[in-house]
């Protein structure tokens, strides 16, 4: 009695608006179990392409990080070198040489600042390396949200953040000389 029930409920259903594949019997087939029906590109926005080109930067969209090195960085068309404050609008060397050598005394600068920044971004080279957890207690007391990255992550997130116009500053360590590149001649 239940699965002429349930049989009755599917042809109903299937005569409605669902596609039933040939290859199941009607008792078993389910629209949501099925293949019949596949995606094309006029289906779905998915599959359309879009391009996208800046012609020119907008006015106060703050700074942006356009490249790094194991030299520094340049941003906004100036070339910092060695370790960098990125304040906006500002940009300042910072006395840190490693990860290790970020403390509380190294990280005063942000939370000194007004307006007060949402979100530091600390780049701490080639790799993420662990800060202290004193500093980081430091800064969630001062109310500013910390991400720690490599250098690379540490330059696109600063730059998605810093584009959404959020007030946001970054610590950058630039990464070391890479030496998977390197050619020697003998």
């Amino acid at each position: 009695m239940a699965s002429a029930v349930c049989t009755r409920f599917l042809l109903q259903r299937s005569t409605q608006r669902f596609l039933f594949s040939c290859r199941a019997g009607p008792a078993f087939s389910s629209p949501f179990l099925c293949r019949a029906h596949r995606l094309g590109p006029s289906d779905d926005e998915m599959y359309q392409r879009t391009s996208v080109s800046v012609m020119q930067k907008e006015p106060g969209s703050g700074v942006m990080i356009h490249s790094y090195s194991s030299r520094g960085f340049n941003i906004d068309g100036n070339q910092v070198f060695g370790p960098c404050a990125v304040l906006p609008p500002a940009i300042l060397q910072w006395n840190v040489g490693s990860f290790e050598d970020i403390t509380d005394e190294s990280v005063s600068l942000f939370h000194m600042l007004e307006p007060r920044i949402e979100i530091l971004v600390l780049g701490t080279g080639a790799r993420v390396q662990r800060i202290k957890p004193s500093v980081l207690a430091l800064l969630k007391r001062k109310g500013i949200a910390v991400e720690v990255q490599d250098t690379p992550n540490a330059c696109a997130t600063f730059n998605f953040l810093a584009s959404e116009r959020r007030v946001v500053a970054a610590g950058l360590i630039p990464p070391p000389v890479s030496t998977a590149l390197e050619v020697s001649q003998k």
